[in-house]
């Protein structure tokens, strides 16, 4: 499994590095690491694309509930590192992150695919 490092120390909102999984419908995993300070507010996407250029939300769960995926919009308030864990059998072959929000936050992700 490859990893890829989609964010380092992120301070502000907009896409991520993209990571690719050409040939492989494996799923994969996304630890996101968020430090914040004050009244920390972060919010994110986890987005897949087949042809690198139209992005959509792709199925996620929590270690928590492994088997209830999920596509909407992430939100934190408190310093974190969470590892999402990305749905097998999908049609993407291009990730990325997009943060939307971003408050007194330091990001970093990596992707293992």
């Amino acid at each position: 499994m490859a990893s890829t490092v989609l964010y380092a120390a992120k301070t502000t909102t907009g896409d991520s590095a993209i990571a690719m999984k050409l040939g492989s419908r494996d799923g994969g995993a996304v630890v996101v690491s968020n430090v914040g300070t004050g009244s920390p507010t972060f919010t994110f996407t986890i987005q897949g694309s087949a042809d690198g250029v139209n992005y959509y939300n792709i199925p996620y769960s929590l270690a928590a509930t492994p088997s209830t995926f999920v596509v909407s919009a992430i939100t934190t308030t408190t310093t974190n590192v969470i590892t999402y864990t990305l749905q097998s059998g999908q049609g993407w072959n291009y990730l990325k992150l997009n943060i939307s929000a971003l408050t007194t936050e330091t990001v970093d992700a990596v992707a293992y695919l």
